[in-house]
């Protein structure tokens, strides 16, 4: 049995790392993956991490909330469900979140506009997106180790999945525009995965933390669905429907959220 929650959380975060440079290895391939494909991944990440945003996270929390707030369990989640997409969405008005998918990062530029202040800012755009997208995870591991009324390991290993497949296509969208700047390909590559490293430091201490503080464990869990709700509805299921394979994506989406609620069922 394992003991600490921090190893396999480090382990998941380097998987969400790893995924996030496979796709920033398209850049070393003639042509990458159809759009048509990303689509149908994006929204079975979608699926997989909105199942795991309530059954993984929000459903425990309202167990745990309920030992100590009774019939009025909901009153501290709510908030803390609030607060986390509240967290992102400052976040977002602080520093816009540079478009992975969308088609502002293809407008037409100026004459003599430089293009690396954009990719700068997506660079940095992705990296503090990560941060919260990892600290949720390894709360996911925390809470799954440290109480196990909230259940096993089953689901934070499936929202490893979801947040995988996500990555996938944002290591291509910082990645791919840098090639057209003018960038090579091995330094496109290396810019395009440095997002991802973030994340195994930020799941590991996130699990740690849970881990830790116990009493804390309804809020974060709370706080980070939150988060990951968002994430998801502003930036995963845009990106699937903005090309003009919405059903498609939807399918995924249906895919991903039912797969995700029989394997929590049998496993969790």
């Amino acid at each position: 049995m394992i003991s600490s929650p921090v190893f396999p959380a480090l382990l998941a975060g380097l998987a969400t790392w790893g995924f996030t440079a496979a796709g920033a290895a398209f850049a070393f391939t003639p042509r990458a993956c159809s759009r048509r494909t990303l689509d149908i991944l994006l929204g079975f990440a979608a699926g997989v991490m909105l199942a795991a945003s309530f059954w993984c996270l929000l459903s425990p929390a309202l167990e745990l909330a309920g030992t100590t707030w009774g019939r009025m369990d909901f009153v501290p989640v709510a908030a803390s469900l609030a607060a986390g997409a509240l967290l992102l969405d400052m976040l977002d008005r602080v520093l816009p979140h540079a478009c992975i998918h969308r088609h502002e990062q293809e407008t037409i530029r100026e004459p003599g506009e430089p293009a690396f202040p954009r990719n700068i800012l997506l660079f940095l755009a992705v990296t503090l997106h990560n941060i919260p997208e990892g600290l949720a995870l390894g709360v996911a591991f925390g809470a799954a180790l440290s109480s196990p009324e909230t259940g096993g390991l089953a689901g934070a290993a499936l929202l490893t999945c979801g947040i995988c497949l996500h990555n996938l296509p944002v290591g291509m969208a910082v990645a791919l525009p840098l090639l057209g700047d003018g960038c090579s390909r091995r330094r496109a590559f290396l810019i395009g995965q440095a997002p991802g490293l973030v994340e195994p430091v930020t799941t590991a201490i996130g699990a740690a933390v849970a881990a830790q503080v116990t009493s804390l464990l309804p809020y974060a869990m709370s706080l980070a669905a939150g988060a990951i709700i968002y994430v998801v509805v502003s930036e995963v299921i845009p990106q699937g429907h903005g090309s003009g394979n919405g059903r498609a994506a939807s399918a995924g989406l249906m895919a991903g959220f039912v797969l995700m609620m029989c394997l929590d069922h049998v496993f969790g």
